[in-house]
């Protein structure tokens, strides 16, 4: 996978698949910021939030970036569990 530092070794099928997905977004942005928390989270993610990942990784990356950034306020009806993590996660990132 392009950028993984983590093997899909031990994961699930649906995880794998979301791992992947994470790193395959089509704007390199949205693969580093995504892909780099799926590495880092995508094994100790639960059931709730799996769905919740999941959902988040359908929108649009035009749409999906400003929100990540901070140029856009988030939705009420996409803020969750997980996406205040990859918010989190992603002031600590270096590249």
């Amino acid at each position: 996978m392009t950028g993984t530092k983590r093997s899909s070794g031990g994961l699930d099928a649906h995880r794998r698949k979301l791992l992947f997905r994470s790193w395959h977004r089509g704007m390199r942005e949205m693969d580093l910021i995504l892909g780099t928390f799926a590495d880092a989270e995508i094994g100790t993610l639960t059931a709730e939030e799996i769905d919740q990942y999941e959902k988040l990784l359908d929108i649009n990356d035009t749409e999906f970036l400003p929100l990540i950034t901070g140029e856009r306020p988030v939705p009420a009806e996409i803020d969750c569990a997980v996406l205040q993590k990859i918010l989190a996660s992603r002031r600590t990132m270096t590249f």
